[in-house]
């Protein structure tokens, strides 16, 4: 999903029916594959951002902060008068949190039949963040065929990942991710385990980071930070895991995503963190 997002810093959240003047303001493409995306051309690397941005006027503020990023972009309907999916975002300046209300990709959904021949020629790592639901399986699928490894983002559960998961090799989920009939973190592990997915891990915020693979469970602490802005840290999170994957072992690529991860909480916004380091 590639959204554009409109982002306010606040003393406070607002009061029903009042009117709060933000501290800062920021605009960006979001999204949690656009966000990695973003994340992992900035360590180094080259994306391929499979998503819906469309040819509305809001489209032309997406394309400008992509650009700014040099990601190459497979628009799926390049002829799409729609608007994109807008996000509206008020972060609390003096815990970091975040509120978000978005219509996500609900209105644009992609075919398989959209998808760009030789979609996967000379990629090493394929992301997928659910909201397509349909491209996510196909692509997941022939990555699988060619031995490239799929990374899940589980933000939350979404109808369709059950036809994804296995074809997943490295499932990294929030706490807020529960597969059906899951009420605890034990049975999100074990779910994903009987699809047999081979890595497994589960974000928790500030708090300790919990894996699972076939020789070794446990969980580490994330750096210690006053956050500024937890927004888009999972993205981000995923995209340097994938930069990190290439070198490192699943544990080390975990912490040193969680590094990045917590450094982009230091800052507003979802791109500012680049600017600084």
């Amino acid at each position: 999903m590639t959204s554009l997002d409109f982002i306010y810093l606040t003393a406070r959240m607002p009061e029903p029916n009042q009117k709060v003047v933000a501290l800062d303001q920021t605009i960006a493409a979001g999204g949690p594959a656009t966000n990695a995306a973003v994340t992992f051309n900035y360590l180094g690397n080259e994306s391929k951002l499979l998503t819906i941005v469309g040819s509305h006027p809001l489209s032309n503020l997406i394309k400008s902060d992509l650009e700014k990023y040099t990601l190459k972009v497979e628009d799926l309907a390049p002829k799409r008068l729609e608007s994109p999916p807008v996000s509206s975002i008020i972060v609390t300046q003096s815990t970091g949190e975040r509120a978000v209300i978005s219509i996500n990709a609900t209105k644009s959904q992609a075919t398989v039949a959209q998808i760009p021949g030789n979609i996967l020629e000379g990629i090493d790592v394929v992301l997928v963040d659910g909201h397509q639901m349909l491209v996510s399986q196909y692509i997941a699928q022939q990555a699988k065929q060619k031995n490239i490894p799929v990374v899940m983002d589980g933000g939350s559960w979404k109808e369709g990942f059950e036809q994804v998961l296995p074809y997943v090799d490295y499932a990294i989920c929030s706490a807020n991710f529960y597969p059906p009939k899951c009420q605890k973190i034990e049975e999100v592990f074990a779910y994903l385990q009987a699809v047999g997915i081979p890595y497994i891990a589960i974000t928790h915020g500030a708090k300790p980071i919990e894996y699972q693979s076939k020789k070794m469970s446990g969980n580490f602490v994330v750096p210690k930070i006053k956050p500024v802005d937890t927004l888009a840290a999972g993205d981000i999170f995923h995209g340097a895991f994938c930069h990190y994957l290439f070198e490192n072992d699943f544990i080390d690529a975990l912490c040193n995503a969680s590094q990045i991860a917590a450094r982009a909480c230091e800052f507003f916004g979802s791109r500012r963190w680049m600017e600084k380091v």
